[in-house]
């Protein structure tokens, strides 16, 4: 198992908690009965995530996250490449009157979730997708205890 953290477009990688971050992630994958293979994260602005649309997806708007699997099919394991714009994260937890860094960590395993096998396309996927999203961010609250998501 293992994470990696990038960026792009002169964006810094937020203060995440990493070693807690994967025992997070470790968990929510294993009670989909699913163990990690390699996850990178990159991050980046509304400008990066609008151009990797655009040439992976043939989208032309803005999100705040795209998932790439490279898990083989049929795999126990998860793995993949996921990409957040931290600019629409921002918007987004205006928007849903949210703490940031709630609505980053909510982003961070969102992608999980989609490498995991949760889609969000109907209206069904897409609430099971929030039920588990609130379930491992409840996780990740058991996880940090009393200190902030994010480390300073």
């Amino acid at each position: 198992m293992k994470i990696n953290y990038y960026t792009d477009q002169g964006v810094q990688v937020p203060h995440l908690r990493r070693q807690i971050i994967s025992r997070w992630i470790k968990q929510v994958a294993n009670e989909l009965g699913k163990s990690l293979g390699e996850i990178s994260y990159k991050f980046t602005n509304d400008t990066g995530i609008l151009e990797a649309n655009k040439l992976f997806l043939q989208h032309d708007y803005f999100t705040d996250i795209l998932t790439f699997d490279s898990s083989p099919a049929g795999s126990s394991y998860i793995a993949g490449d996921i990409l957040i714009s931290l600019e629409t994260v921002a918007s987004n937890a205006e928007k849903f009157n949210v703490p940031y860094e709630e609505e980053l960590h909510r982003v961070l395993i969102h992608g999980v979730l989609h490498l995991a096998g949760l889609d969000d396309q109907t209206p069904q996927e897409e609430k099971l997708m929030r039920l588990a999203e609130d379930r491992a961010l409840i996780l990740l609250r058991r996880l940090v205890g009393d200190r902030p998501f994010l480390s300073t």
